[in-house]
């Protein structure tokens, strides 16, 4: 069998540019809102019927606060116990260096086909074109992986990299790519790439997947997953490479049990993923199953100067598990691909700037700050708190003040500060006279309705053109203030209870 192709990825857009287009895709929000709807659904249900989540979370943040703030200790410990374990250990400081190791690897061994278990890290420092150009064969074997590469695209999602195609969509896509009649029929469709992988598995000189967890105490790479897929690329080929970002260490494996609860309720809304597979070695004497080498490729790319930063580190406590994604109403009306970024939502836009650097830098301003994603977030990451913090950053930056105090818990916008602090003074002062208040606002409203369609203001006059070139501003309604001049003090508005 011919194995597949690396495809071309697609330039990289501005978020702003893409996002655009992506609103226009109604196919695309009706995908999204289906797919994101049914796992918020699933989430809360399994949430529902174990009562100890909570108690889990706040158990799961202390482990991963802990281990980030002694980080190199634990790095140091898991290399030396993975070393005793016979694996061999490459650190890399960069997305180059990690490349330059697995491809260097292939050619050493002469592995010209390579199986891939689902791999965010790998993504990150984009390891598929690397093996390619080097002349190796690649093959995603997580479905979704496979359908997006045969698509030639970038994953749209950290757990569900399908989650924009419809069956329909990859019924079209099995048909012109694997030359089978036409179905839109979900069992058949993984019955078709059940038995391609599993020819392509057979054949393959290596095996490559990320880690979900690294065990410093006992040196064990853990894999989480649902397909089955991850254990056969690292039990079958002659040699297997994890790829892992220095985070993912955690200290101990009594550890293990308090993320295994939280990790597949917030990621699938599942009890327990299918598949939680523990590799703490190559093949030893007289074992019939496993790798004769296995080589663990820890990255940092980035991560050390996040730790540097006291509010930035947080998002190193991340799990990958795409919860916040599927709750945040930016990402679900746009999709992942239009972050540009190999992490996608909420939390790419807090990692990207760190680890890619260039255009994601914006990504922190692509946020309406609602605070979803920190409910959800299955270790509490204050999400919203390090999107404004690195908003302040990127804006000092650009204004040319430097960055300031990183470890301040507020951020500050440097330039317009003065002017902020001065719009709120006066608001104060005007907001002790109601009745200048109530003819201010009937005057405000009446200014504003030449400019209105259907209740909202699409155009206002500069300097207030600055929020209406991006979002519609609903005109205040005279008839609501007046009533709520003539109600009685201390009734409410909603049902006349008192306030």
């Amino acid at each position: 069998m011919r194995l597949l192709p690396i495809f071309k990825r697609a330039a990289k857009k501005d978020f702003f540019t893409a996002s655009q287009a992506a609103v226009a895709d109604t196919g695309l929000r009706r995908k999204l809102e289906n797919a994101t709807g049914r796992h918020l659904e699933h989430v809360a249900a399994t949430r529902a019927e174990f009562p100890p989540y909570d108690s889990e979370r706040d158990t799961s943040r202390r482990i991963k606060e802990d281990a980030i703030a002694r980080l190199d200790d634990l790095l140091i410990q898991l290399k030396e116990n993975l070393e005793a374990n016979g694996c061999r250990v490459f650190v890399a400081a960069d997305a180059a260096e990690a490349r330059k190791y697995i491809v260097d690897l292939a050619r050493e061994r002469g592995a010209r086909r390579v199986v891939k278990g689902k791999s965010m890290a790998t993504e990150e420092i984009e390891l598929n074109a690397a093996l390619a150009a080097a002349g190796c064969e690649v093959v995603e074997t997580d479905l979704g992986e496979y359908i997006v590469q045969l698509r030639g695209e970038r994953p749209s999602h950290i757990i569900t990299p399908a989650i924009h195609l419809s069956k329909e969509d990859v019924g079209e896509l099995f048909h012109e790519k694997l030359d089978i009649p036409y179905t839109a029929e979900p069992e058949a469709l993984t019955a078709v790439a059940r038995e391609r992988l599993r020819e392509v598995f057979l054949a393959a000189d290596m095996g490559v997947t990320g880690a979900n967890f690294a065990i410093a105490e006992t040196g064990t790479l853990v894999l989480v997953e649902n397909e089955g897929n991850g254990r056969m690329s690292s039990t079958l080929p002659e040699i297997f490479v994890a790829v892992m970002g220095i985070e993912k260490v955690i200290p101990s494996m009594a550890d293990l049990s308090h993320f295994l609860e939280v990790l597949a309720r917030t990621a699938t809304g599942q009890k327990l993923t299918t598949y939680t597979n523990f590799v703490s070695g190559p093949r030893r004497a007289g074992e019939a199953d496993g790798p004769r080498e296995v080589h663990v490729v820890m990255i940092d790319n980035g991560r050390s100067a996040m730790l540097a930063d006291p509010v930035l580190r947080e998002a190193l406590y991340c799990l990958r598990c795409g919860a916040c994604l599927n709750v945040c109403p930016i990402y679900r009306r746009v999709g992942g691909h239009a972050y540009g970024s190999t992490y996608p939502g909420p939390i790419g836009s807090i990692v990207s700037p760190s680890l890619f650097g260039g255009a994601t830098a914006t990504l922190p301003f692509a946020s309406t700050l609602c605070g979803a994603c920190r409910e959800i977030c299955p270790v509490k990451i204050d999400i919203p708190r390090i999107l404004l913090h690195l908003r302040w950053k990127e804006t000092a930056d650009k204004d040319g003040t430097g960055k300031g105090d990183p470890a301040l818990p507020t951020p500050i916008w440097p330039r317009s500060a003065h002017r902020a602090r001065s719009g709120l003074k006066a608001f104060s002062r005007l907001a002790k006279h109601p009745l200048t208040m109530r003819v201010m606002g009937r005057i405000a409203a009446l200014a504003l309705w030449p400019f209105a369609r259907r209740g909202y203001v699409r155009w206002m006059p500069p300097p207030f053109g600055n929020w209406t070139s991006v979002r519609d501003f609903p005109v205040p309604r005279l008839r609501r203030w007046g009533k709520a001049r003539n109600r009685p003090r201390g009734v409410a508005a909603n049902n006349g209870t008192q306030a």
